[in-house]
């Protein structure tokens, strides 16, 4: 426990309160702010990897869907998934990596807004911090000490849900009717209305401070979907193309007609896959029959 008050909750309680103090009006509400934003960007790199992942996971649906529909054993179907898996470069697991490390930063944060929002917790400042004369945990008229009931855990549940809706995957759309129901596909509509439902009733029971920091954390990780979405569907474009291209390649007696528009069109995509590729990380060639 120490070493975690070492390692986490002094640096994070520090942290807060220098914020704080440097805020005028000295609002832990705008402080929580401050320090969620930084939290957010130093866990960047491995949030926007675990994106890359899902992009990844995404752009491999319809190879997967391929393998589930061609192979009924189950355990023949998720061998070939995996050599799927390991042909890529994915892992199933890519995605969860920022939620397992924000954990352990919520358990302590908890503990910082449950804790130390009193003057009696400032014999965990370091010596060389600023002390303040009294800690103002008034914000838009909320005592975020305490649990707020209504407003801020509805925010929370809204801001969850639009997350949820942006992350989950868009099915495409084909003319066969699938042998079976997808469990993932089942299990991500479920939480997609669970999960926010979740939020509300959790943030109902913390301090409103945590769910502050929760809901400066999940619009962070809606801007960063919003901007995944979007390379993933231009790379998904991309790759219908070239689908398109060398379905149409495959026929001798069309390779004069489509020559020419393959050159022209393959020229546009390297193009366009260079600078997608240097923004996403998602390495994507383009082959063509020869």
């Amino acid at each position: 426990m120490n070493i975690i008050n070492q390692i986490l909750y002094n640096p994070l309680y520090n942290i807060l309160m220098l914020f704080a103090w440097l805020i005028p009006g000295h609002s832990i509400g705008w402080a929580i702010i401050a320090l969620t934003i930084l939290i957010r960007l130093i866990l960047l790199p491995a949030s926007l990897k675990a994106a890359k992942a899902q992009t990844k996971m995404q752009l491999l649906q319809p190879k997967m869907a391929e393998i589930k529909e061609k192979i009924a054993d189950k355990a023949e179907q998720s061998k070939a998934l995996m050599e799927l898996y390991k042909k890529e470069g994915v892992s199933p697991l890519g995605s969860c990596l920022p939620l397992l490390i924000q954990l352990p930063i919520i358990w302590v944060l908890y503990s910082v807004f449950n804790h130390g929002l009193d003057i009696a917790s400032f014999k965990s400042l370091y010596s060389f911090m600023p002390r303040l004369d009294s800690i103002n945990t008034s914000f838009f008229g909320l005592d975020i000490s305490k649990p707020d009931l209504w407003v801020l855990p509805i925010i929370a549940g809204a801001s969850q849900f639009l997350l949820s809706w942006l992350s989950v995957p868009k099915t495409p759309k084909t003319d066969a009717a699938p042998k079976e129901p997808d469990m993932t596909q089942m299990v991500n509509k479920q939480m997609l209305y669970l999960f926010p439902l979740i939020t509300v009733f959790i943030g109902r029971s913390m301090p409103a401070a945590l769910v502050i920091y929760w809901i400066v954390t999940t619009i962070f990780g809606v801007l960063q979907q919003l901007y995944i979405n979007k390379v993933t569907k231009i790379e998904k474009k991309d790759l219908q193309l070239v689908r398109e291209i060398e379905k149409e390649h495959s026929h001798p007696e069309l390779t004069a007609k489509v020559e020419p528009k393959k050159d022209l069109l393959t020229k546009i995509m390297n193009g366009r896959l260079e600078k997608q590729a240097k923004k996403s990380g998602v390495t994507i060639s383009v082959r063509t029959k020869k």
